[in-house]
């Protein structure tokens, strides 16, 4: 089957408005015709008023042929309006169903493609990319089917008065063309795919930067802290500034060719002359000095149409590398969990591109009201772990199951009705504590979100807010600390009173203050609930069920508190440590007994 191109594509994303796209590139077309004959119409003005000199009063079709030009003149000028007014409406439609398409389908996608792509190249992609198609529909295909008509049309017109002339004007138009084919050619061929993929970088790792910000001022560094930004920024400049002095020369061959027909004209004229009707002659300079500039102007047109239309491939290119990703399977019957247990059935999972496996055969259980608890040293695989559950991702091998069904085989809303996960880096939007609340269970009514408020220990966030619940986070709103933020994630766990709960590192970010009214929401959430648990502080997960030791994606331990500390094993060295670190006081060199007040 033929492979189907960007452009139709693009074009295919217009809908119904693909017919004004058309209809603009054919009146744009239309337009560029009616703008050649006004050139005529000067040409036959200085015609008739040279074969006529001196007596001005014998060349009488001077007037009709003026108004003629102007005319011409008008018609160009409402018609290329028209065409922009169609394919400006096409356009805007166009780049609003490529965004409409492009989120509908990052929505589908499992949790897990977020954590893998930057949001600041998601977003490129999506919406600025989106704005790349604007301009090509816009503007840039009208011009376009417009420089296919024109040069028809004017090598007509360039070789119907004086054929040696024209052929100068000709000649200029081959040499830039070709100047400009040398610019875009050779190694300057992948260029803008080139340009595109750095611009995309940059832009991810801006994203990042400015995420990174306030480490960067409590530390006094600069950008050169953030290598990876920095990188992207050179190597940006890198190509840009590569590709620039790689066009010098042809960019020049290209402005000399354009502008230099003119220069040719004035001694083919001389040599003309003598040999001729010299008025005639002047008739026919008068009509190629004016029309050679409008040839530039077409050439230029190309040249611009041209970019566009790589942009705009580059665009839709990427644009279908996001939606050739596919969603996670639905399962054609969906099964519903008996129960709330979680099961880890032999699990191995690899992350995309990735070598090693993050889980190696992995078993455990997570009886249906029991809490367990999931330690280890970091990068062991225990937030990959806790990630399967609601399926960020599918595993490469065994099974995750809910109450006896794999989560494969659930329908992905009811999993999510079945989950209820806080993250250790919470998100609040950027809207009132009460929709931020009751984003988990948008039915609720407030006394609900009150009862979840007072659960999740948010009494005293509340109190010192000027319009409570109403409160705006976030822009033009107040700034919630680390503490506060987790404990308003909680309340929204709380409220969405799933039976399976998953907590990942819940209390990284909290004070002390903080961390003892999270551990009294922990009471109230994972109350009746089968909870996984991940920590690094020991002592959230210590009066768990059941802990299990996870190092290098392979459980290495499991077993209560009291049991792992008996074993003297990874466990057991671990508390020690922890142990050691909770006590540990900072004293000068030269006296290590003695406390420094800091």
């Amino acid at each position: 089957m033929k492979k189907q191109s960007n452009l139709s594509k693009l074009m295919g994303y217009a809908g119904g408005h693909k017919k004004l796209t058309i209809l603009g590139c054919v009146l744009s077309g239309i337009a560029a015709l009616l703008g050649l004959v006004p050139y005529i119409c000067v040409w036959m003005v200085a015609r008739e008023a040279l074969n006529v000199y001196p007596d001005m009063s014998a060349a009488g079709g001077m007037v009709r042929w003026g108004w003629m030009a102007v005319w011409f003149a008008i018609g160009n000028i409402v018609t290329y309006f028209a065409a922009l007014m169609c394919t400006h409406i096409a356009a805007f439609r166009t780049a609003r169903n490529i965004r409409h398409t492009g989120v509908a389908h990052v929505v589908k996608m499992p949790l897990g493609f977020f954590t893998s792509d930057q949001s600041g190249r998601l977003r490129k992609v999506i919406d600025d990319n989106a704005a790349l198609t604007e301009d090509l529909l816009a503007h840039k295909l009208p011009d376009l089917t417009a420089t296919v008509v024109t040069p028809i049309a004017a090598i007509v017109l360039l070789l119907a008065f004086d054929w040696r002339m024209g052929l100068l004007c000709l000649l200029t138009m081959v040499l830039a063309l070709a100047c400009m084919v040398s610019m875009m050619g050779g190694k300057n061929a992948g260029f803008f795919h080139r340009y595109q993929r750095e611009i995309e970088k940059m832009s991810g790792e801006a994203v990042e930067y400015v995420r990174g910000i306030p480490v960067v001022k409590v530390f006094q560094q600069t950008v050169y802290s953030f290598k990876a930004f920095y990188n992207a920024i050179m190597s940006y400049s890198d190509l840009a500034s590569q590709y620039a002095m790689s066009c010098r020369n042809g960019q020049t061959g290209f402005l000399t060719c354009i502008n230099g027909g003119f220069a040719l004209l004035i001694p083919a004229a001389l040599l003309l002359a003598p040999g001729g009707d010299g008025w005639e002659v002047l008739a026919d300079f008068i009509f190629y000095a004016l029309f050679a500039p409008a040839c530039g102007a077409m050439i230029n047109r190309v040249m611009y149409a041209s970019e566009s239309v790589m942009e705009a491939d580059e665009a839709m290119m990427k644009l279908s590398e996001i939606l050739d990703q596919q969603p996670l399977a639905e399962p054609l019957a969906p099964r519903k969990p008996q129960g709330a247990d979680v099961a880890f059935d032999h699990v191995t999972f690899r992350y995309p591109n990735v070598e090693h496996a993050a889980l190696n055969d992995v078993s455990f259980t997570v009886e249906e009201g029991k809490v367990v608890g999931l330690v280890g040293p970091s990068g062991g695989g225990k937030s990959t772990a806790a990630a399967l559950i609601p399926r960020f991702w599918d595993v490469e091998s065994g099974s995750v199951r809910i109450g006896g069904v794999d989560v494969r085989e659930m329908d992905s809303r009811s999993l999510m009705e079945k989950v209820a996960f806080v993250f250790q880096d919470t998100k609040l939007f950027k809207t009132s504590l009460l929709e931020n609340i009751r984003m988990s269970r948008p039915s609720a009514d407030l006394e609900e979100v009150k009862a979840a408020v007072r659960a999740a220990q948010c009494e005293d966030i509340l109190e010192k807010l000027p319009q409570g619940l109403d409160t705006v986070v976030g822009a033009k709103g107040v700034y919630l600390s680390g503490g506060e933020a987790q404990r308003i994630a909680l309340a929204r766990a709380i409220l969405k009173n799933a039976p399976v709960v998953v907590l990942d590192e819940a209390t990284a970010f909290a004070d002390p203050e903080n961390e003892a009214l999270i551990q009294k929401a922990f009471g109230e959430l994972t109350k009746g609930k089968t909870v996984l648990m991940i920590a690094h502080r020991l002592s959230t997960v210590q009066n768990a069920d059941q802990i299990l030791v996870i190092e290098k994606g392979i459980v290495k331990e499991q077993g209560s508190h009291k049991d792992l500390l008996a074993r003297k094993g990874l466990y057991a060295k671990m508390w020690q440590d922890y142990q050691q670190a909770a006590v540990w006081k900072v004293g000068r060199p030269q006296d290590e007994n003695r406390e420094v007040e800091i």
